[in-house]
């Protein structure tokens, strides 16, 4: 919902052991990342998402404009990849499979200290 529209938006009925959850979107935001990387220690799952401008093939090197970095316990991010891999089957069911190319992935060699 966007947040012109307001208000919560109720999920449903109640979901696991009867509690309804409500997604309040008030001080949502929302941005654009074409670039993942992930890393963890034992207590979290950190996500780093940003954005690299290499429009050209053949760029040996890229710069990633880091963004947003997304902190999970290890129990959301498990929930989470269930999500995202039932939203993929669903997508590609209906838009064709997708296809990924092994040089697509940029990764982020040591992109932030302290884990």
């Amino acid at each position: 919902m966007s947040r012109d529209q307001g208000g919560d938006r109720a999920a449903g009925p109640a979901g696991e052991g009867g509690v309804r959850v409500h997604w309040d979107d008030a001080n949502m935001r929302s941005q654009y990342s074409n670039v993942c990387n992930v890393t963890g220690t034992r207590e979290e799952i950190v996500l780093l998402f940003g954005v690299h401008k290499a429009w050209h093939s053949g760029v040996k090197e890229v710069t990633v404009q880091l963004q947003e970095r997304v902190i999970l316990s290890p129990y959301a991010a498990k929930r989470m990849s269930l999500l995202l891999s039932r939203v993929l089957r669903e997508y590609e069911a209906r838009y064709g499979t997708l296809q990924t190319e092994p040089g697509e992935t940029t990764v982020l060699q040591e992109p932030f200290s302290g884990h």
